[in-house]
This record gives structure tokens, sequence and C-alpha cells, in this order.
């Protein structure tokens, strides 16, 4: 394992210096996005007084060598996730229009009046609400992979629920509202063993565990930028180009024709077809530097560093009198969700705010998990490989100065 200089990592984050009412930030929100070095920044900084203009469609200097990073940051992607072909990889808003993307396209083309599509019981809703909007057109039905009390997902009732009517699969890799890390491949392996394909929401994994599309075998793969130290407004789609192939095209417009007339349209090849108008060209090229980052770090010593910082703060956690930690599967990665007996997590929130400390309170775009412990919803402690166990105590004394306050 590469050494891991967490003082050295801090000083690359220019926001983890300021103070928030008067008390240095401590940073616990890294579900909902994660801080960006000075890399990427600068990166950003760099592309508008450089090289701003338009990609793919200009012969003149600056549109050459914005082009030329733009498809750079594409074999980044390409190496960061080992995909195949580097067409495979459609540059997205996001995962939220990359999953999208795939309810449109593959649901228009291969899906139909009667068919299933399965999704688990722990999905963000950007993995609900899109199938739940096909189902609606085509007419279709969503089946549901159950979960037990410790969150984990039901590995019998998911066989349970393939037949011929399914279509397709969709899941996350780790639960935003829980941590919980699904066996990705197995699940994968059993649907393949129907011949189902499926879409993983590699949205709370792309930036702590090491991503292998082609051993996974998954069929499509869907991140974003901004959860990876990366800009906001970009991400990925990874595709097998097979299916690729047989989708119709999302969205109308430039990039993504070979010809048009008003008789007919031809459209173009991989990856263009899916990236119609002009992209989030700044956001597209500076995800590169934020790959480039992790990478210089190296995924292996994050990992071992977050699950280490992990530990400590789940044990001081249960220190304190009346908690309930929501989701306590035997795998997890980098976050923490609890309720304190008597106690509404956005008070506890608010107070933890006036303090300095920044967590996520709510039902986290996942209220069918909150429905299931039957509560509105938790305090969220998200990790990230710049947290300490500092400010885990931080986090500590906070919560017990706000549990004393509320009591």
């Amino acid at each position: 394992m590469r050494t891991f200089d967490i003082e050295k990592i801090r000083a690359d984050f220019p926001i983890l210096a300021r103070e928030v009412n008067g008390r240095p930030l401590v940073y616990f929100d890294n579900g909902a996005t994660t801080q960006k070095p000075k890399q990427v920044i600068e990166a950003i900084t760099r592309y508008y007084a450089d090289m701003n203009s338009n990609v793919h469609r200009g012969v003149h200097y600056l549109s050459q060598i914005s082009t030329d990073a733009f498809e750079v940051t594409r074999r980044k992607v390409q190496a960061f996730i080992h995909a195949e072909h580097e067409h495979e990889i459609i540059i997205t808003k996001g995962t939220t229009e990359a999953i999208n993307i795939v309810a449109s396209c593959y649901g228009r083309a291969f899906i139909n009046a009667g068919d299933e599509v399965i999704i688990s019981a722990m999905e963000h809703h950007s993995n609900i609400v899109p199938w739940q909007m096909l189902c609606d057109e085509k007419g279709c039905k969503l089946r549901i992979i159950p979960m037990d009390d410790r969150g984990e997902l039901d590995l019998e009732a998911y066989k349970s629920l393939f037949s011929e009517r399914t279509k397709l699969v969709s899941f996350t890799y780790v639960s935003n509202a829980l941590g919980t890390i699904n066996p990705a491949k197995e699940m994968i392996d059993i649907a393949h063993e129907h011949d189902v394909p499926v879409l993983i929401d590699g949205a709370q994994a792309i930036q702590h565990l090491a991503i292998d599309v082609q051993a996974l075998d998954v069929d499509f793969f869907a991140f974003s930028g901004h959860k990876m130290y990366g800009p906001t407004g970009v991400g990925v789609l990874y595709g097998k180009e097979e299916l690729l192939n047989k989708m119709p095209p999302y969205q109308g417009g430039g990039d993504m024709i070979k010809d048009v007339t008003f008789e007919k349209t031809t459209y173009n090849e991989l990856p263009f077809k899916f990236e119609a108008g002009t992209p989030n060209i700044e956001a597209g090229i500076c995800l590169g530097d934020a790959i480039d980052y992790i990478e210089g770090i190296g995924l292996d010593a994050i990992k071992a560093y977050e699950d280490e910082l992990l530990d400590y703060a789940t044990s001081r956690l249960s220190e304190i009198d009346g908690i309930r930690f929501i989701g306590t599967a035997k795998q997890k990665s980098s976050v923490i969700s609890f309720v304190v007996d008597g106690v509404h997590p956005y008070d506890i929130g608010v107070i933890l705010d006036k303090l300095g400390v920044a967590v996520r309170t709510g039902h986290h775009c996942a209220q069918p998990v909150m429905n299931a412990f039957d509560i509105p919803g938790t305090v969220r402690v998200s990790l990230a490989m710049y947290n300490t166990k500092e400010e885990v105590d931080i986090l500590i004394d906070g919560l017990q100065r706000a549990l004393n306050m509320l009591a």
C-alpha cells in the first residue's frame, strides 16, 4: 500500500482551512458531494484562461486543444474503470442522467407491456423514479429486492424474482443512506444466468472502491464526477458496446448526427450518438484531473484509510446513549446513518452546524429506505479520504453538546 499522508492530502483542499460559524470546518457530507483539491480548481481556471472553446466541431486551435483534452478524460475514465473500449464511455451530466439514458433508450428498445424491471429496496430516488416513469409509459412492472433489518439484500428473494418477463436489473453498488456494499459480482452473475442485463449505480462506490467493469461483467455502470473530487455537472455512463449500438439516442441535436436532411437523419457512432449538444466542457476536462488526483494517492490506500476511519467513527458514536445505527451490514463503506431516541435528526444537524460540523439529515433521497425502518430520516456522517480521527472526536463532542441541549 502506498504511503497515505493525510496532512499533505488535507493541504490540497483549500476549503478545509476555512471556518464556519467561527469554528474550523468539519465536513462530513461527502456522500452528497466531495470537496475539490487545488489541482482540480486550478485546472478549471486553466481551462477558461487558456483553452475555452467548443469541442468536436471546430478546426481552429482552441477548439482542437479543448477537444483533445476532453477526449483525454474519456480515455482516463476508460482506464480508471477498466472498460474495453473508450467509445463505451458516455460523458453525461451525472449519475442521474446516466440512469435516465438507460431507462429511456434501453427501455424504449427492449421493454414492453407486461415486462419487469428489478431494483432493490435501498435505491436512491434516481434509481427508482426513472423506472417508475418507464413503467407508467410502457405498462411494465417494478419488482423489488427486499432487505433485512441490517440493510443487506435478500439474495434468495432476488433469485426468485426472475422470470421470462425480466428485462433488466438495476441496483446500487453502495447505498448512499446505509453504506451497505452490495455483492455486485454475485448479483450480476445471477442476472446473467437468466440473460438479463444489469445497470449499477456506482455514485457512492467510484470514490471508495476500485472498479473493473470487465471483471464485474456489468452491462451498464453510472457515476458522477462531483462524488469523486471532481466538478459538478459531469458524470459517466459506461455501457457494453453491443448494447449501446442497439439503443436509440437519448436526445437529438448537434454532434450526435452524421448526416441530416429534412427527410432523414443518420446518427453518429459511439460515443457521440448519446452526447447531443455542447457538453459541460470544463467539467468534462477537469474530471480527468480528479482521476489523476485519486490515482496519485491510490484507491488501495484510500480504502484502507477510510475503512480504519469508519471503524473509529462507528466505535466513538457507539458511546452515545440512545443512539441507533440504521444500516449495520457486514460490508460497509464510509457512511454511518443513525438516529437518537427522542431527538429529531434535523435538530441535531442544525446544532452541529453551529459548531462548524457539516452532516446530512433527512431521508437522503431514499424515502423507501426510511419507510422500511419506520423513521422520518437519519443523521448521516459520510467520510472521505481527507477526514481525520480528530474530526470524528469534534463530531462526538458536538453531538454530546447537541443532545444535552435537546434533552
